[in-house]
């Protein structure tokens, strides 16, 4: 029986440092995960889309709404007007982001559109042609040749026409277009408008005017405003 001792003694510690090691093992998998998870990209970290983006309000607010939008969508037109009255109401504390999302097809003049707008921001006039274009959309969404209609509204924003030419089919144009295309699809976003708040998408009802609003509350709150 006293052979037997040193041998249940041994026996022991082996399964005690099996069961040591074992749960090292378990927690060293468990931080190893924590670490990836923490470490893991946030969607669209990797894609951040056209540079400089297209920024409207204050560009240090507390909060960002970025919209993925198509200026042919008859809801992104129907939504521009709202848009319009949450920047107003939320003045210094939201800064506005606008990220080209042509659904082509079944929208035929998105893409041109698209080029539109670009081509004005080569000339620091983006927004312009933005809102020139949600309050017209009624207008050019039914007319096929495009083009000089685009050039009246370069004229009237005050764009040289010229310019506005060259740009609309050039690279910079492309390149703008293709690069917020790249972090939509990183984001998963295949319908206009889709809206992210300091980005966290806008999905059911929050993505209505009203949801919105609540949303961009809550980013506040969270920002300690």
């Amino acid at each position: 029986m006293k052979r037997l001792v040193p041998l249940v003694i041994i026996v022991v510690v082996l399964i005690a440092a099996l069961g040591t090691t074992w749960m090292l093992m378990r927690s060293s998998r468990q931080t190893a995960n924590e670490n990836l998870n923490a470490n893991a990209p946030t969607p669209g970290s990797e894609a951040p889309g056209a540079e400089p983006p297209h920024v409207r309000g204050n560009a240090n607010a507390p909060v960002t709404l970025e919209e993925f939008a198509d200026f042919q969508c008859p809801s992104c037109g129907a939504y521009y007007p709202e848009l319009k009255k949450i920047e107003s109401e939320f003045g210094d504390n939201l800064r506005v982001v606008f990220r080209e999302r042509p659904l082509v097809p079944p929208h035929e003049h998105a893409l041109i559109a698209a080029q539109a707008a670009e081509a004005a921001g080569l000339q620091n006039r983006f927004w312009e042609m933005h809102d020139m274009l949600y309050e017209n959309q009624a207008t050019w969404s039914v007319i096929s040749d495009l083009v000089p209609v685009y050039v009246d509204y370069a004229k009237k924003i005050g764009l040289n026409p010229d310019q506005f030419m060259k740009d609309l089919n050039g690279e910079a144009v492309a390149a703008r277009i293709f690069q917020d295309g790249k972090r939509a699809h990183a984001y998963g976003i295949v319908s206009t408008p889709t809206f992210l708040v300091n980005g966290k998408e806008a999905k059911g009802d929050s993505w209505k005017p009203e949801g919105l609003r609540e949303m961009i509350k809550q980013a506040l709150r969270e920002a300690g405003k």
